[in-house]
């Protein structure tokens, strides 16, 4: 079986577009709809329902996915395990996505020691909220994530990677400044918050929960999207937030902020690596992860 036209069937499947698909796999639209249609023409079934407003793969598209999924893995397996025959430098492109707590400060200077020793890889970080960098995982965007929370996803396998500290961050000078406060003391505050998707977010309102409060309960009337709207707001004297330490550590050290602790929140969280479920990883993520792992032990 042509495993291009499952290619390009799959990524229709998980876009729901033929045009999104297309221009992930760097083709035009008409090619990819000749790739499916050739699939369809082989195997004598519709794959795809194309009548509605986002397309849709049919009872027998859905059985093929499932199968597909898993044939395009051991393809990438295979070419993968051919790679680590070779013996050059390390070329190509190490794509990696990150959530803003993790891909801050201590991601990025591991990726920026691991290219000084490969100077013929290419690498790209992207900085998205955990629940983006996980989808763009599952989906194969990206052959690495690095996150401050693990939502469930189907198409995604977790492992821990390293340990982070949050901290309650406020303006120098702050009551709060030094202190270990109270849930009560915070409730007095304003809060500010990053968006829904945050990894930072979800240990809070799992943390809260377990305290027996919810983040409704507190005084939040500021959403600022990620790490650093947020971290100029508290700078700015605005209200207080909850932040990994490592992303404000030079603010830190400068003076520009101050940190608390929580009194009943337990706020050392994993910083987890996902993987695409089924997925190999390439020669290049897996001297990345040995070299970063060699450097957080």
């Amino acid at each position: 079986m042509d495993t291009r036209q499952l290619q390009a069937f799959c990524e229709v499947v998980e876009r729901k577009s033929f045009s999104l698909a297309a221009e992930k796999l760097g083709v035009t639209q008409p090619a990819v709809s000749l790739q499916v249609r050739s699939l369809e023409k082989r195997l004598g079934t519709q794959l795809l329902d194309r009548s509605g407003r986002r397309v849709e793969p049919t009872e027998s598209g859905l059985k093929l996915y499932r199968s597909a999924q898993r044939l395009l893995a051991l393809e990438e397996e295979i070419v993968s395990e051919l790679a680590d025959e070779a013996t050059g430098e390390l070329d190509g492109t190490l794509e990696i996505g990150a959530s803003t707590g993790p891909g801050g400060v201590v991601l990025s200077q591991l990726l920026c020691q691991f290219a000084e020793v490969h100077p013929a890889l290419h690498i790209a970080l992207s900085v998205f909220d955990t629940q983006t960098v996980v989808e763009r995982v599952a989906d194969r965007s990206l052959q690495l994530g690095v996150v401050g929370a693990a939502p469930r996803h189907r198409g995604v396998e977790y492992e821990p990677f390293f340990k982070d500290t949050v901290v309650l961050a406020c303006p120098p000078g702050h009551p709060f400044a030094g202190r270990t406060v109270t849930l009560d003391d915070v409730r007095g505050e304003q809060l500010i918050m990053m968006q829904e998707g945050a990894g930072v977010r979800q240990m809070i309102e799992d943390e809260l929960r377990r305290a027996g409060t919810r983040l409704r309960d507190l005084n939040v009337r500021l959403e600022l999207g990620l790490q650093e709207s947020v971290t100029s707001a508290v700078r700015g004297g605005y209200g207080v937030t909850f932040i990994s330490r490592s992303s404000v550590e030079k603010d830190l050290d400068a003076g520009m902020l101050a940190e608390a602790r929580v009194e009943g929140l337990e706020l050392e969280r994993e910083i987890h690596l996902v993987r695409a479920a089924g997925r190999s990883e390439t020669r290049a993520a897996r001297a990345f992860l040995e070299f970063a792992r060699n450097r957080l032990t």
